[in-house]
């Protein structure tokens, strides 16, 4: 089993930055793949950004790309989440997700992560 724990989430004007961790705990070796969600009032859950363990590939929904960044530490097994520039339409719950397949492929989808945080909300005011 894994263990997620985000924080970080707050109220943030628009043009802010937020940084959201994830502390994970319990059989963190098992981890493959790490990834943020978001999931906005009457919305689905969608992708946000992942990144692999070894840190080796990142990538990012569209809507984040050049001003989002996923990062970790693998000492703390923590995973971060820096957000720039953000927009109302940031506005969500985030939530982390860890992966333990080791196959190689991008995952973007949120059935194919084993592990969840609780979420943190960010509020973007406008």
């Amino acid at each position: 089993q894994v263990q997620l724990v985000e924080s970080g989430g707050g109220l943030v004007q628009a043009g802010g930055s937020l940084r959201l961790s994830c502390a994970a705990s319990g059989r963190t070796f098992s981890m493959y793949t790490m990834g943020w969600f978001r999931q906005a009032p009457g919305k689905e859950r969608e992708f946000v950004a992942a990144m692999t363990w070894s840190a080796v590939k990142s990538y990012y929904a569209d809507s984040v790309k050049g001003r989002f960044t996923i990062s970790r530490d693998k000492a703390k097994n923590t995973v971060y989440l820096q957000m720039n520039n953000l927009k109302p339409e940031d506005t969500a719950a985030y939530y982390c997700a860890a992966s333990t397949v080791v196959d190689g492929t991008t995952r973007r989808l949120d059935y194919e992560y084993d592990y969840w945080g609780q979420g943190t909300q960010v509020t973007v005011s406008s």
